[in-house]
């Protein structure tokens, strides 16, 4: 089974709290000082909020399956998708050790794949994806280089 993912960077965090408890009608399964996180059944949906974030709004969005053959069926349609895909492997990021990939939808929104195999007492250790305005671990999409003659 695969679930969306949702991740939202916030001002407030109490305050999307109370907001998104009231929406889906029950507290997060996570909860720490900088992010939230509802892992819900109705609707199907693995949906986070952070303060970490830059930009305020949706950070990304993500498919979160249940076991390595989902993995590798998702991996391949990514494959599919004419867009590069960035192969992250094993990662720490959201208080979770997970298995991921990312990739970028024609308007630049970031994609994340991924199988989580357990808890972390940490945010994220992965270096590389850091200095991103993201709230996550979401890489900075690759940029075709300008044509333009404008700075």
């Amino acid at each position: 089974m695969k679930r969306l993912h949702v991740n939202i960077s916030v001002e407030n965090l109490k305050t999307s709290i109370g907001f998104y408890s009231s929406l889906f009608g029950t507290e997060p399964q996570v909860l720490k000082q900088d992010y939230a996180k509802w892992m819900l059944d109705d609707p199907l949906v693995n949906f986070a909020i952070t303060t970490r974030g830059s930009r305020k709004g949706i950070d990304h969005l993500g498919i979160q399956v249940e076991n390595d053959t989902e993995l590798d069926e998702v991996y391949t349609r990514l494959q599919t998708a004419d867009a590069p895909v960035i192969e992250e492997g094993e990662t720490t990021c959201c208080y979770a050790n997970s298995t991921k990939s990312w990739i970028f939808d024609p308007e630049g929104i970031a994609w994340e794949t991924f199988l989580t195999r357990g808890e972390s007492p940490v945010f994220g250790s992965d270096t590389k994806m850091s200095g991103s305005d993201s709230a996550c671990c979401t890489p900075r999409q690759q940029q075709e280089p300008s044509t333009s003659s404008c700075c």
